[in-house]
């Protein structure tokens, strides 16, 4: 499929004419790579804007003990880079950036991307949104790591991204979440009990979503 077709197939840039596909695609290359691939580490400069047209990565920092710290996924069709400054001609990262699956990643030449689309106001609404939903990301991030319980914290994920929830170990759910493994259970079996979620063969299905979703509104209402 031509570069510009595969572009076109994003909803990202469904607002782009023929005319700015192919000039996007004159600044861009298409990347394919496996999985668990690291893009690039926190606090490096790059001259690309990145893109994940298919697959999943996740964000994540390491702290001063060498432990990761899990901040959040990025799924398809959705920027990867980190935007900070729309007036600068490169991108400085914020965390590190992984492959969960294999993927495909449209790198884009970023100070000829700003002279041609953004300085001309166009996308501009659409990374607008993207720089909202990076808030909304870190917002839960802190409410996780800093005002949920172990009850809050799974009931998050459970509402948020249960695809990925029934995806992953327990083990490493609960790494993530930097709750005991006995803790997840205890938490599972006491939303189980009361009849919030089910759990069959391993995999959890949301039985009452409003419920679950009580559970963590009423500590950021605290």
């Amino acid at each position: 499929m031509p570069l510009k077709d595969i572009i076109r197939s994003q909803s990202f840039f469904s607002s782009l004419k023929d005319q700015d596909l192919e000039q996007l695609a004159s600044i861009s290359l298409l990347h394919q790579y496996q999985k668990d691939y690291i893009l690039y580490y926190e606090n490096v400069d790059s001259p690309d804007l990145l893109f994940l047209c298919n697959g999943l990565a996740k964000a994540y920092k390491i702290d001063k003990h060498n432990n990761e710290i899990f901040l959040h996924y990025i799924y398809a069709d959705s920027v990867i880079s980190e935007i900070s400054n729309m007036n600068s001609e490169k991108l400085h990262s914020f965390s590190n950036i992984q492959l969960v699956d294999d993927s495909q990643v449209l790198s884009i030449n970023y100070k000829k991307f700003h002279e041609y689309f953004l300085q001309k106001n166009r996308l501009v609404k659409e990374f607008t949104q993207e720089n909202i939903k990076r808030s909304l990301q870190l917002q839960s991030l802190v409410n996780r790591e800093f005002i949920f319980d172990a009850v809050s914290k799974v009931s998050i994920m459970l509402h948020d991204d249960l695809e990925m929830f029934n995806r992953l170990k327990r083990h490493d759910i609960s790494l993530m979440l930097h709750i005991q493994p006995a803790t997840l259970s205890r938490v599972l079996n006491r939303l189980k009990r009361n009849k919030i979620i089910d759990i069959i063969h391993g995999q959890v299905t949301v039985i009452n979503p409003i419920a679950l979703e009580e559970i963590y509104k009423d500590k950021t209402n605290d």
